[in-house]
């Protein structure tokens, strides 16, 4: 025997004594240990510790239940040998059991040194078939290995892909890898010059470093060249040194294109300078693949830079423009603020990203505005900084992102309006005399004596004329002292007795043109702050203006009611309209919509009066309008806890 049989045990299962006496002899002199079992359930207890090494068995044992045994022996145990003892030799029960998976047989008469044989062959047989197997298992797992370091070696290039922004870094890491999971001795990876067009190394594995810098490799008449041109991969397995146009010599290669949308942009090669090992498919595989992780690598780097430039750009272009800019994130966290922006807000020191807007910003009016934006109708302000310079700040949410703040410095804008609005004040102050002159005179003019039709007629265009001037000079000093201030007077009032007044006074002129006016309002209005002279002021031009533009037999709603602390007056009306055109026109000054007849009297004051009482009363105004169907006039004013 070749092996040592210490500590085996070797199995017999049969009912005849006798032959189990010859059996157990005849093995324990070759040196194993014997059980012996009278029936097949008597084994188990054998199975439960450790399998036997060899097992012989008796023909009549397995015959009663139809070889089952030997069936589900053989499906536990593939590798253990057995032996089946009968006492005829029958050919037909050999054939049966060979296909069962019995290895051996024995039947009488029997030799000892045929015992001896049949066991040491089939221990042997056994010996040989684990070793092979333990082989194989050797060569899977050492396959397998090789296959989790691919793998591995392929998710550490996807971290540092995902981790880094060092496309040098990231680059080097894929040629690292492909020469190690490959087991080439050189790597490289090839960009295309954009001014030469020739190749150049951008990473390289086991290159000298005066070499990488030194090497150009024309795209013509060469491998890599062919690479760029058809997008195919190339491999070389030559028995002898080949110098293929890259100034060194090589005896196996493997060149893949690195392609970005259908376009080759670089090649990656790994090769065998000195050792005569070929490469198979599977390296191209794995070669192609981490060639799409070193495009992906570059196109990354280049979205970065690309995305870094035009961030410089945007904060160069936000930073240099002279209106302020403030963003906020969802929390109210400062993104971004240009330096007009700190003056605007008097910010002298250094703001850091992400500080809450209250650490920023002083100002309780704008403060409160951007914390309760979602509440508030109007989203525009004015204030007016330190130096004195008033600025418009217009707030926009921005959806996922959060407010966009733009301060807009109006200062000169604010004085033109101030010079004008004086202008206008003393012009107008300064025709009070010589207009109440020209009436007065024009009314004395009968006395003289007597005067005919034609002059009646002149003289009542005069008066009407001056009438007219008289009108439009009394809304431009109204409109003055409004603007300037000069009635800041303001109280705790009930908006709905002002409406009803307007409505009453107006009665006369509604019932001449046959006009009816519903009043819809909600039960226990809110008292208003405000100058109760200066509100039935709008109210009257408001009503007035619904009356003057709609025709015979139409009707004029007005409705009141709260929202979110605001009181909201709506004047709606069957009127001529308002071209679209004319809508972000309508409330300045002087100016009338072009569809109004011009015998219709008006001066262009009557809006832009409202306009300034609504905004003197931190409020807002617009208009809706379809032509030849009306007009809806809505007013919002707070209510002043």
């Amino acid at each position: 025997m070749q092996n040592s049989p210490q500590a085996q045990m070797i199995l017999i299962i049969n009912a005849d004594g006798q032959t189990n006496f010859l059996l157990e002899r005849i093995i324990k002199s070759m040196g194993y240990m014997v059980e012996i079992g009278t029936s097949l359930t008597d084994i188990k207890k054998v199975f439960a510790t450790s399998p036997p090494t060899l097992i012989i068995v008796s023909e009549k044992l397995t015959s009663e239940n139809q070889n089952a045994w030997i069936k589900e022996t053989r499906q536990q145990f593939p590798l253990l040998p057995l032996v089946i003892y009968s006492e005829t030799d029958n050919p037909h029960l050999i054939k049966e059991a060979i296909r069962m998976g019995v290895n051996d047989f024995l039947s009488p008469p029997i030799t000892r040194e045929e015992i001896v044989q049949t066991i040491d062959a089939n221990i042997q047989n056994a010996i040989l078939l684990k070793n092979y197997i333990i082989l194989e298992s050797r060569r899977a797992t050492q396959q397998l290995q090789a296959r989790v370091n691919e793998l591995e070696a392929l998710i550490r290039m996807g971290r540092s892909i995902t981790s880094s922004l060092d496309l040098d870094e990231v680059l080097r890491l894929i040629v690292d890898s492909a020469v190690e999971v490959t087991g080439s001795e050189e790597g490289s990876l090839l960009l295309v010059d954009e001014i030469s067009g020739d190749l150049y190394m951008r990473a390289s594995r086991n290159f000298n470093n005066d070499f990488v810098n030194t090497f150009r490799l024309p795209i013509q008449d060469s491998l890599a060249g062919a690479v760029l041109r058809t997008g195919e991969p190339i491999i070389l397995d030559e028995d002898t040194p080949q110098k293929i146009k890259t100034s060194y010599l090589v005896h196996s290669l493997v060149y893949v294109p690195m392609k970005l949308k259908d376009q080759v942009i670089g090649i990656l090669g790994i090769d065998n300078r000195h050792t005569r090992v070929s490469f198979k498919q599977k390296d191209v595989l794995l070669l192609s693949t981490m060639a799409e992780y070193a495009v992906i690598a570059i196109e990354n780097a280049r979205l970065f830079s690309e995305t870094v430039d035009e961030k410089i750009k945007l904060d160069t272009i936000i930073g240099e423009i002279e209106d302020g800019v403030l963003v906020l994130d969802q929390n109210n966290r400062v993104l971004f603020m240009n330096q007009m922006a700190m003056q605007a807000l008097d910010i002298n020191n250094t703001i850091t990203t992400g500080l809450p807007i209250q650490a920023v910003i002083e100002n309780q009016e704008l403060l409160d505005l951007i914390i309760n934006i979602e509440r508030k109708i109007s989203h525009h302000i004015e204030i007016t900084s330190s130096t004195d310079h008033v600025f418009s700040v217009q707030l926009t949410p921005i959806h996922s992102v959060g407010l966009a703040i733009t301060l807009h410095d109006i200062t000169y804008l604010k004085k033109l309006d101030h010079i004008k609005s004086d202008f206008v004040n003393t012009v107008s102050h300064d025709l009070r005399s010589p207009l109440t002159a020209i009436l007065g005179y024009v009314e004395l003019i009968e006395r003289t004596g007597q005067i005919n039709e034609l002059q009646k007629e002149f003289i009542s265009r005069v008066q009407t004329s001056v009438q007219n001037i008289t009108t439009l000079v009394d809304d431009l000093l109204n409109l003055g002292r409004i603007e300037s201030g000069f009635d800041t007077r303001k109280e705790l009032i009930d908006i709905e007795p002002l409406i009803q007044r307007s409505i009453d006074e107006l009665y006369s002129r509604l019932k001449l043109r046959n006009q009816t006016i519903n009043y819809l309002n909600q039960e226990d209005l809110p008292q208003i702050y405000a100058n109760p002279i200066q509100i039935r002021q709008l109210l009257d031009n408001l009503i007035s203006n619904a009356s003057k533009y709609s025709g015979e037999n139409t009707t004029i709603q007005i409705e009141t009611i709260t929202e979110q602390k605001q009181i909201i007056l709506r004047i709606t009306d069957q009127g001529i309209g308002i071209p679209q055109v004319d809508i972000p026109f309508i409330f300045d000054k002087f100016y009338r919509s072009r569809n109004i007849d011009i015998q219709t009297p008006g001066s262009g004051l009557g809006l832009a009066i409202v306009k300034s009482i609504v905004e003197n009363h931190q409020g807002r105004i617009w208009v809706d309008s379809t032509i030849n169907q009306g007009s809806v006039f809505t007013i919002v004013l707070p209510v002043i806890e």
